[in-house]
C-alpha cells in the first residue's frame, strides 16, 4: 500500500465504521430513528456550553463559574469538563445500539460475546433505567432552578448563572432545556427495540451475526 493510498483506506474504514453504528436495521420505525438521532444533539449544547465556559473562559456564565469546587489537584476544572463532555456524548450515543445492528448482535471487538444476539433484557433493561433515572434527575434538577429552593427546601446558593437575569440566563437555558428531552426519547427509543425484538416478524427479518466494528 503506498503512501498516496494509505489516507484513503483509513478513511473508507472509518466511513464503514460510521455506517454500522448508526445505519438502522429493517423495521425500525422512522420516529424511532429520528429519536435516537435527535439523542445525542440534546446533549451537545449543554457540553458545548460547559467546555466554553470552563475551559476556553468565554464569560457566558455571567461570573457564576469561578474554580473547581471539590474536584481533586490533579483534575484541572479545564480538562475535567472535557472528560465529562466526552462520556456524556458517548452515553447519548448509546441510544444508536436501539436501533442499529450493534444493539442486536455483539460486534467483533466484544470480548467472548461477539456474534452472538444481544439479549433483549440485556439491552432493553439498561436502557429503560436509563430513561428513567435521566427523567427524573433532569425534571428534578429544572424544578430546582426554575423555583430557587434545594430538594430540602433550602435557598440555591447565590451566583448560578440562571438567576442572573439577563442574557446569560437565556444562553444557559437554551443549552441545558434540551436535557429534558434525552430521558423521554431514550425511553421511546427503548419500546420500539423492545417491540420490534419480541414481535413475530423479527425473526422474519433479524440480522445474522455481523462483523462490524
Amino acid at each position: 500500500m503506498t503512501a498516496l493510498t494509505r489516507p484513503l483506506h483509513t478513511t473508507g474504514r472509518l466511513r464503514t465504521a460510521w455506517d454500522a453504528a448508526h445505519t438502522p436495521v429493517p423495521g425500525v420505525p422512522r420516529w424511532a430513528r429520528i429519536a435516537a438521532r435527535a439523542v445525542p444533539f440534546t446533549v451537545l449544547p449543554s457540553c458545548a456550553w460547559r467546555i466554553a465556559t470552563c475551559t476556553f473562559h468565554v464569560p457566558l456564565d455571567g461570573g457564576a463559574v469561578q474554580d473547581s469546587g471539590t474536584l481533586p489537584w490533579w483534575l484541572p476544572l479545564e480538562l475535567y469538563v472535557i472528560v465529562l463532555s466526552v462520556f456524556s456524548e458517548l452515553l447519548a450515543f448509546t441510544a444508536f445500539g436501539l436501533i442499529a445492528r450493534w444493539g442486536e448482535v455483539f460486534p467483533r471487538w466484544f470480548p467472548l460475546l461477539r456474534g452472538r444476539r444481544v439479549p433483549v433484557s440485556a439491552a432493553v433493561i439498561p436502557a429503560a433505567l436509563g430513561a428513567a433515572a435521566l427523567t427524573f434527575i433532569t425534571a428534578l434538577v429544572a424544578v430546582m432552578v426554575s423555583t430557587g429552593h434545594t430538594i430540602q427546601g433550602r435557598p440555591l446558593r447565590d451566583g448560578i448563572p440562571v438567576f442572573t437575569g439577563d442574557w446569560h440566563t437565556v444562553v444557559l437555558v437554551a443549552c441545558y432545556g434540551p436535557l429534558l428531552l434525552w430521558g423521554p426519547l431514550l425511553a421511546a427509543v427503548t419500546v420500539a427495540y423492545w417491540r420490534r425484538r419480541t414481535s413475530g416478524a423479527y425473526a422474519r427479518t433479524r440480522p445474522g451475526p455481523t462483523m462490524a466494528g
